[in-house]
């Protein structure tokens, strides 16, 4: 009995210790969602030093204080696990593009790891794999992660030779690193890990995916449209794209080729230069009796409506008469245009069933779309009395919440809630 139980237990501590190795093993091997933008950091210095400065890099409830307010409105704190959609009691939809990562996880605590706190970190991006669509079979909406087929390569716009090919062969690592470095890097996407400034960076094997990378596709799980609860479109950047029948690529304006790569900075709503290029603008003005005939005309430049995205995102007019030492003879409004000059007020309105103005979460139906339409041209025209006149000023301001938005949430920071000035024109008279 001695001579054949000891060979079985034996047998058996082997297998016990090499399933507890193995379980180790699958531990400390991170899935790559889990690869935090600092380790792309180490050859692509100039690509990460874009993305941190960008509304992706800083997309979560712990970094984007507005999105903040609301998540903690509709959700809780970005920091506490278990945390559930208030009305549905399910894990929070904002998750899935805000944080992807997480979503993946299905995490609620955002500080729990660099990955989930980074927002649309370098992973987030570059592991989608293929667009299914944002409505599902059972129409149902699938949003951000959801829409996807993620992989666990990394997807590029274009792939490496791997075969046939020296290390040195087109490869474009070697000057990624930023201005002035041109010296060759190992290439840790051919499938090895490789070291680095004395780091060890991983292997993180790169698939040639232009099919995505280089298309809407990889833009529409998240800026394609959100519906609430009640099925009313609270953004809908998708279907605006549609009915403007372009063939420009959302990258096309949001990450331009600088030098030799895709700006990653993916320029929107809040930066002002990217505003202050959407439109073309200008006032002109003639005599007609004892009053100046003045026209605004107006020009969205993109295949979107303008503005997009949120829709308390909204654009207003403010048209000024000066005399010759700079007095206020005449403007078209006291303040914010929207009750008292409607046609200067650009805006995306949804309200209750009675038709009154309602947010986000408990709208019923959709209100006034004001907006530039994608490549619309707008006229509007103005009569102002012509007595003492010099100048005639217009100009543009744009603001990331309605007027009513910016007095509830009063402590947000002064440059999320201050107009943003897009575009100007004035004419002597």
């Amino acid at each position: 009995k001695k001579t054949i139980l000891l060979p079985a237990l034996c047998v058996g501590w082997m297998v016990a210790a090499f399933t507890v190795n193995a379980a180790e093993a699958e531990k400390t091997a991170a899935p790559i969602h889990h690869t935090s933008s600092e380790v792309c950091k180490s050859c692509h210095k100039e690509i990460y030093k874009q993305w941190k400065g960008s509304m992706h890099a800083n997309s979560t409830a712990i970094k984007d204080p507005i999105h903040g307010t609301f998540y903690g409105m509709v959700a809780g704190s970005p920091t506490e696990e278990g945390v559930l959609h208030k009305a549905s009691q399910k894990y929070p939809i904002c998750l899935q593009c805000h944080s992807p990562n997480a979503a993946k996880d299905k995490v609620t605590k955002l500080d729990a790891k660099p990955a989930y706190s980074e927002g649309v970190n370098c992973v987030a991006c570059h592991t989608l794999g293929k667009f299914k669509g944002t409505t599902g079979k059972d129409g149902k909406q699938m949003l951000g992660m959801k829409a996807y087929e993620v992989s666990d390569n990394l997807q590029g716009p274009q792939g490496f030779k791997t075969t046939f090919a020296t290390a040195e062969e087109d490869d474009i690592f070697g000057d990624s690193g930023g201005e002035g470095d041109d010296d060759k890097k190992p290439n840790p996407h051919l499938g090895e890990e490789v070291e680095l400034d004395g780091e060890t960076i991983p292997s993180m094997p790169m698939d040639g995916n232009p099919k995505l990378m280089k298309t809407n596709d990889a833009c529409m799980g998240c800026h394609d449209k959100r519906n609430n609860p009640n099925k009313v479109a609270l953004c809908q950047t998708g279907d605006e794209y549609i009915a403007g029948k372009s063939e420009v690529a959302c990258t096309a304006c949001h990450m331009p080729i600088a030098g030799d790569f895709a700006d990653h900075s993916m320029g929107g709503g809040h930066k002002s230069a990217m505003m202050k290029r959407a439109i073309i603008f200008s006032v002109s003005s003639e005599a007609d009796g004892d009053n100046l005939k003045t026209t605004i005309n107006m020009e969205n430049k993109q295949p979107h409506s303008l503005p997009t995205g949120a829709p308390f995102r909204n654009i207003y007019l403010k048209l000024t008469a000066f005399d010759a030492e700079g007095n206020v003879l005449w403007e078209n409004a006291e303040g914010h245009p929207g009750k008292s000059d409607p046609q200067a007020y650009l805006k995306y309105s949804i309200t209750d069933d009675e038709g009154k103005p309602a947010s986000p979460p408990k709208a019923t139906k959709l209100g006034e779309d004001s907006r530039l339409k994608a490549f619309e041209k707008r006229e509007l025209t103005y009569s102002i009395p012509a007595k003492d006149v010099a100048v005639v000023r217009g100009e543009l301001f744009y603001n990331l919440l309605w007027p009513g938005l910016v007095k509830k949430f009063d402590k947000l920071p002064e440059e999320l809630t201050a107009p943003m000035p897009i575009a100007m024109s004035e004419v002597k008279i």
